[in-house]
């Protein structure tokens, strides 16, 4: 399988959890939802792959599976899950799940950090108030942390909807909330970070699609940025869409027509296990070959880690088998297909970042 000896770089991750789960705790990050449960794909999946890695049989039952784990304790299973994914670069999403230094230490390849708008916005406006200088405070913040990261993120999807109102100005006042959900707020903040990401060399992440009972599905449908695609199109932005499921037909008619976008199917993988080799598919038939790069979006259990990096080799493999067995593309090309979106793809465009010695001066 041509997808078998490729180095993976995972453009979009998170942190795990650093203690050792029960089963209730175990089964609620199995899925996106409040509950979850071994009675699912993704659990059947974890007793057939995740088990081997662990030194237990196939298909081993649950309760084995997690009395075992209990056993080999929570630091010993992500080393192993991790390291055994092939990855030698991580971007973190260090808005939602750990630091990179926590990460780092059970990995034994790069950790670089993905900053995420709204969770920088609340800690500022959390330590000086709703005032007058906020916004400048915001945007001076933004600058500093993108100094040293690889991309920055927004999940405006999750918050307002990707329908968001483009506004270049801020509002007039910010309303006092822990949580921001104002969509003038956030339709500046998307517009800030697109912005500096033009400025900074660094691509703007987008949750779309598919996520956890916090997001209302149909507004996080990737065409609902069209707009705002347009206004950036010659900017020197480059656009992530996240993840796209059940959309990821529209991200890649979006990767399709606009230069400047790029998509993933990673939190999909995982999930639909066997079938990554079906959505695969569908993202590949129009998107052009540079624009899909990997990502497992792994958060909490190191297993959705290893479960993404998996299916996705299996999936992508399976199906440029059965292309070069149709004599759809040559071996070659083929081999290129594979290791553009395994890592290459990430790498030129998150190696677009600036050598920017400071951050220019809020307001500047």
């Amino acid at each position: 399988m041509l997808t078998e000896g490729l180095t993976l770089t995972d453009h979009h991750c998170h942190g795990v959890v650093p203690r050792d789960l029960d089963r209730a705790g175990f089964e609620r990050l199995l899925s996106e939802g409040p509950t979850g449960s071994f009675d699912s794909t993704i659990g059947l999946a974890v007793r057939r792959w995740c088990a081997p890695a662990l030194d237990l049989p196939p298909h081993v039952g649950p309760d084995a599976y997690l009395t075992h784990r209990a056993e080999l304790g929570w630091r010993e299973v992500a080393v192993r899950l991790l390291r055994a994914t092939g990855t030698t670069s991580w971007f973190l999403d260090t808005g939602f799940g750990g630091g990179t230094a926590d990460f780092g230490s059970l990995t034994d390849g790069e950790v670089r950090e993905v900053v995420r708008l709204e969770h920088v916005a609340e800690q500022v406006i959390a330590e000086v108030g709703a005032g007058k200088t906020v916004f400048d405070q915001i945007e001076a913040r933004l600058r500093e942390r993108a100094r040293t990261a690889v991309g920055l993120k927004t999940i405006v999807g999750y918050r307002c909807g990707l329908d968001f109102p483009l506004r270049d100005r801020p509002p007039r006042a910010v309303i006092p909330e822990r949580r921001l959900t104002d969509p003038d707020l956030l339709g500046w903040l998307v517009g800030l970070g697109a912005r500096i990401g033009a400025e900074f060399g660094l691509p703007l992440q987008f949750h779309t699609g598919f996520g956890d009972t916090d997001l209302r599905l149909h507004r996080a449908d990737p065409l609902l940025l069209t707009d705002f695609l347009r206004k950036t199109a010659d900017t020197g932005l480059l656009v992530m869409l996240l993840h796209c499921w059940p959309f990821h037909r529209n991200a890649a008619y979006l990767a399709h027509a606009f230069g400047h976008v790029r998509m993933d199917v990673g939190l999909t993988v995982p999930y639909v296990g066997h079938r990554a080799q079906a959505v695969l598919a569908e993202a590949l038939e129009l998107a052009p070959f540079r624009s899909l790069c990997y990502s497992s979006d792994g958060y909490g259990l190191p297993e959705l880690h290893f479960l993404g990096a998996l299916w996705w080799r299996r999936g992508l493999g399976r199906l440029l088998d059965e292309w070069i067995a149709d004599d759809l593309i040559t071996t070659a090309d083929a081999e290129r297909l594979a290791a553009g979106i395994a890592h290459i793809n990430a790498e030129d465009a998150y190696g677009r970042a600036k050598s920017i010695s400071r951050p220019r001066t809020a307001g500047a």
